[in-house]
């Protein structure tokens, strides 16, 4: 079998190349954005995150499989790279990005419960991941990706990961699966 995706977004390979100029190597891998899109598909008008937009990348697959009732609010912190996602996927009425720390954008955060929440920064995966539980609605859905070592991981990274896998059976109200798959996975689903 086929593990490549057989469905793309239209605006990938123009942000996978102005990753590449920016020298931006931390997108989210095709097999993740294929799941990405599926799993979005499952949430008609629900209100989605992505904590970590990069340049685009994640959110062009989110998009990919969003009815035209959801909505996405990508957040990063890095102007440049938000830009770029901006620049390629903006015009989509259904997504909102926004420049800010991943952190204030928690406590900030007073919008409907979320359907579905894309985790790729630190604050809801490596700490506060209490406070993004807080925001799913019952049967949300909670993706972490890049739990596998990436070549772009600073030397003190692998520490964190594992106590992020050590302490989601704590989470009772997050049942999920762990999984090797791609870049390594987490998904689970709010009680």
């Amino acid at each position: 079998m086929d593990e490549n995706p057989y469905f793309r977004p239209t605006a990938l390979d123009d942000i996978l190349i102005d990753a590449a100029e920016l020298g931006f190597a931390m997108s989210c891998e095709d097999r993740t954005g294929s799941l990405l899109a599926t799993l979005a598909a499952s949430k008609p008008g629900g209100h989605m995150v992505e904590r970590g937009t990069g340049v685009g990348a994640g959110a062009a697959w989110l998009l990919h499989g969003m009815g035209a009732d959801a909505h996405l609010t990508s957040v990063e912190m890095d102007s440049d790279r938000q830009a770029i996602a901006a620049r390629h996927l903006g015009a989509d009425a259904r997504v909102a990005f926004e420049t800010a720390d991943a952190d204030a954008w928690l406590d900030a955060y007073s919008g409907p419960p979320l359907a579905l929440a894309y985790v790729d920064c630190r604050p809801g995966k490596f700490h506060r991941l209490e406070d993004l539980l807080d925001l799913l609605a019952p049967g949300g859905l909670y993706i972490v990706d890049d739990l596998l070592p990436q070549p772009t991981w600073p030397s003190d990274h692998q520490p964190r990961v594992d106590a992020f896998l050590e302490q989601l059976p704590g989470h009772t109200n997050l049942p999920g699966t762990a999984t090797t798959w791609a870049s390594g996975l987490v998904i689970g689903s709010r009680i």
